[in-house]
């Protein structure tokens, strides 16, 4: 949970910027990636990490101009980052804006249950981090390079004098 505005916009800043390399790593030949034909493509999720920030934050109160969650999966992969780019830039600047560091211990109807808005926030970014683990599966099936985010990535090991476990 976040008690201070100042600790979720530091958190906020290194992984959306985590979450925006990956973005930025996508091809429009990779959207259409998916582990099976049931299952979310890698262009229906990465539109999701986008759609979830005005969704989420909406149902906190918070008031930012954003890009509808039903807004269909656009066909391209830059589309995507930028609208990325855009709508984690607006949630940082309507917190500066809006809330102080009480709001964050008020509660919200969220998917039917309490939550403190605090934890919302938090949930947020566990969310980002969650699809992020889910893109990558999906960037290497597709062929990508995937960047380094909690340190190098596989395809940079060697740059590092490291090798890759055995299989």
């Amino acid at each position: 949970m976040f008690f201070s505005l100042a600790a979720f916009l530091q958190d906020w800043e290194k992984e959306e910027e985590s979450t925006q390399r990956m973005l930025d790593a996508l091809t429009d030949d990779s959207l259409n990636q998916a582990v099976t034909a049931q299952d979310r493509t890698l262009g229906r999720i990465a539109w999701h990490l986008v759609t979830t920030i005005p969704e989420m934050m909406a149902r906190t109160g918070l008031i930012l101009e954003s890009i509808d969650e039903d807004a269909p999966v656009p066909d391209t992969a830059q589309e995507i980052s930028n609208s990325y780019r855009e709508v984690s830039n607006t949630i940082a600047t309507s917190i500066r804006a809006q809330w102080n560091d009480q709001t964050l211990l008020e509660k919200r109807d969220m998917y039917g249950e309490s939550w403190v808005i605090g934890d919302t926030l938090k949930a947020l970014i566990d969310h980002q981090i969650h699809h992020r683990g889910q893109l990558t599966v999906l960037m290497r099936q597709a062929g990508l390079k995937v960047p380094g985010i909690y340190g190098p990535a596989k395809e940079d090991w060697a740059q590092f004098g490291m090798e890759p476990p055995q299989v």
